[in-house]
C-alpha cells in the first residue's frame, strides 16, 4: 500500500510493494469508540432522474481522526482516536489487515514522525494521498490538519476520509464543515458525517443537498457539487501556477511525458499535495503509470533511492537527508516554496528541448490566455485545453492505424506507419521518445483491446474538432 495521489478515473500502476517493507514496523492502534447517529435528510435536484443524478457510491468508507499523543516514554506519536463507523463482524484476517491499514494511515496524516511538540498556533491544512492494496483496489485519502480550539498548547490533530472517490475540492468543502462543528464540539461532527455517509454521491455535474442541524444556528443546507469534467476534480491548477513559471511548469511536463524521476520539495504539505495531482492531470488522456507518492513519510524516505520512474512530495526539512545518497541519473528536484534561490535543485539539463520547440511555443501562447484572477473552472478549462491539444497535435492521428483483427481477437496497433505519418520531423523525434513510455503503451493496449480506437471523452473530441480545423485550412488553399 503506497500513500499517492489520483486522477479522476485513471488507472495508476501502484507502488503496492511500499507496504511490506514497513509492515513490520507498525504497532496495533488502540480501539476506537462509537457514538449513535441520529437521521439525516438529503435532497436532491429535482428535475433529473434518480440514475442521472447520483452514482450508487458512498461519499466515504470511513472518517479516522488522527492525534499527536505524548508516548509513555517519552516523545510523540500520531494515534487514531476516533473511527467512524466501527466495522463489526468481520473475520480475523480481515480485521487484522484494517489494523494495518489504519496504522499506515497515520504515517501520511503526520509523515514528520516523532518530531512534535504541543503548538499554540497552527494553520490548518488539506492535502491528499491514495492507500493502494497489492490487488491493484485504491482508497484516497483526504486529510484536514488543526489545532483544536482551546487555550495553550496542546497537539495538532488530523481527521482523515476515506474513499473511492476522487474529488480533491469536493472533500474540502467537507472538510470546512468538519472544521467549523470541531471548533463547537468534537460530538457535533458525527450526526453531520452521518448524514453525509447516508446521501448519494452526485454524478459529475450534478449536486447534492444535505441538510444539518448546528445548534444555536438551526439547520443548514450544505450544498455539495461535482466538476462535469470529472478526471479534473481531483485537481486545482492554481498552486501549480502560483509556484512555477509557465515555462518551468513546461520543464515539468516534458520530464513527466517522458516518465523520469521528480521530486518536488516544499514546506507545506497542501502544497506537495496540489502540485504532484495537478502535474499528474497535465498527462491526461495518458496516465502516470510508476511511482506516486505526494508525500512521502519519514520512514519511507529510502524510495527517493528507487532507480525507477517516480513522482514524490519530500518536505523541505528532509531534503539534505535524502540527498546524501540520491542517484541522480535522470533525475528532476523542483523546490516548490516561496523565494527559493534555485527552483531547479537537480536536473538533467535537456529538459527544456524535449518538446518541440513550434509546440512549446504554442502552449505558452494559451497558457498565457488565462486570468490572473480566474475561478478554478476556468483556470482548469484554459490549461486542460492547451495540454490535450498538445497530444492532440502529436499523437492525435492514431486512430487510423489501429486495425481491428476479428471477433475474438484484439485490434493492432500499426506502430511503424503511425510513426512514419508524422510530420515535422523534429515532432516525430519527440514522438518516438513518447512511445517507449508506460502511459503510452497502456494507452494503446486498451484502445486494441476495445477492438475500435474511438471512445467518449474531452481527448476525442479535441481530434475532431482539430481534424474538422485541418480539413477546412486544406480545402481554402485548394
Amino acid at each position: 500500500m503506497a500513500g499517492e495521489n489520483v486522477i479522476g478515473e485513471g488507472r495508476f500502476k501502484r507502488f503496492g510493494s511500499v507496504l511490506s517493507s514497513f509492515r513490520g514496523k507498525l504497532s496495533k492502534g488502540g480501539s476506537a469508540k462509537e457514538t449513535d447517529q441520529p437521521p439525516a435528510t438529503v435532497t436532491g435536484a429535482e428535475d433529473l432522474s434518480v440514475k442521472e443524478r447520483y452514482t450508487g457510491q458512498f461519499f466515504f468508507e470511513y472518517l479516522v481522526v488522527v492525534k499527536i499523543s505524548k508516548k509513555q516514554g517519552g516523545g510523540y506519536e500520531p494515534k487514531i482516536i476516533y473511527q467512524f463507523p466501527k466495522r463489526d463482524g468481520m473475520m480475523r484476517c480481515q480485521k487484522e489487515e484494517e489494523e494495518k491499514i489504519l496504522k499506515a494511515i497515520t504515517l501520511f496524516c503526520f509523515p514528520e514522525g516523532i518530531s512534535w511538540a504541543p503548538l499554540t498556533e497552527y494553520r490548518s491544512e488539506t492535502f491528499s494521498f491514495v492507500l493502494t492494496e497489492m490487488d491493484g483496489s485504491r482508497r484516497n485519502g483526504y486529510c484536514r490538519r488543526l489545532l483544536p480550539h482551546g487555550d495553550g498548547a496542546r497537539s495538532p490533530e488530523a481527521y482523515c476520509i476515506v474513499s473511492r472517490l476522487a474529488c480533491f475540492g469536493l472533500f474540502s468543502k467537507i472538510f470546512d464543515e468538519v472544521e467549523k462543528r470541531r471548533q463547537k464540539s468534537m460530538a457535533m461532527i458525527y450526526p453531520f458525517m452521518q448524514s453525509l455517509r447516508e446521501a448519494p454521491v452526485p454524478a459529475p455535474g450534478n449536486t447534492v443537498n444535505i441538510k444539518s442541524f448546528i445548534p444555536e444556528s438551526g439547520t443548514e443546507i450544505i450544498s455539495l457539487t461535482r466538476p462535469l469534467d470529472s478526471w479534473l476534480e481531483h485537481v486545482d491548477f492554481h498552486t501549480l501556477f502560483r509556484c512555477l513559471t509557465d515555462k518551468q511548469v513546461l520543464k515539468v511536463f516534458a520530464s513527466t511525458v517522458l516518465e523520469r524521476r521528480i521530486i518536488f520539495i516544499a514546506e507545506e504539505l497542501s502544497t506537495l499535495s496540489q502540485v504532484i495531482n495537478a502535474v499528474a492531470a497535465l498527462l491526461y488522456p495518458f496516465v502516470w503509470q510508476h511511482t506516486l507518492i505526494s508525500i512521502v513519510p519519514q520512514i519511507l524516505m529510502t524510495v527517493t533511492m528507487a532507480p525507477t520512474p517516480f513522482l514524490l512530495g519530500v518536505q523541505k526539512r528532509l531534503f539534505n537527508e535524502i540527498m546524501e545518497e540520491a542517484d541522480t541519473t535522470n533525475l528532476l528536484v523542483v523546490d516548490l516554496s516561496e523565494g527559493a534561490e534555485k527552483t531547479f535543485i537537480v536536473e538533467v539539463g535537456d529538459e527544456s528541448s524535449i518538446l518541440p520547440q513550434k509546440l512549446q511555443e504554442e502552449l505558452l501562447q494559451q497558457l498565457s490566455a488565462r486570468k490572473e484572477n480566474s475561478s478554478p473552472e476556468e483556470l482548469n478549462r484554459v490549461v486542460s485545453e492547451a495540454f490535450v491539444s498538445f497530444f492532440v497535435k502529436t499523437v492525435g492521428h492514431f486512430a487510423p492505424y489501429i486495425k481491428p483483427q476479428g471477433a475474438d481477437q484484439p485490434a493492432v496497433f500499426q506502430k511503424r506507419n503511425f510513426y512514419k505519418a508524422i510530420e515535422p520531423k523534429n515532432v516525430r523525434h519527440f514522438v518516438k521518445k513518447f512511445m517507449l513510455t508506460q502511459m503510452f503503451d497502456l494507452f494503446i493496449q486498451e484502445a486494441e483491446q476495445r477492438q475500435t480506437a474511438t471512445q467518449g471523452g474531452f481527448f476525442y473530441k479535441k481530434i475532431v474538432e482539430y481534424q474538422e480545423k485541418k480539413r477546412k485550412e486544406k480545402s481554402k488553399k485548394h
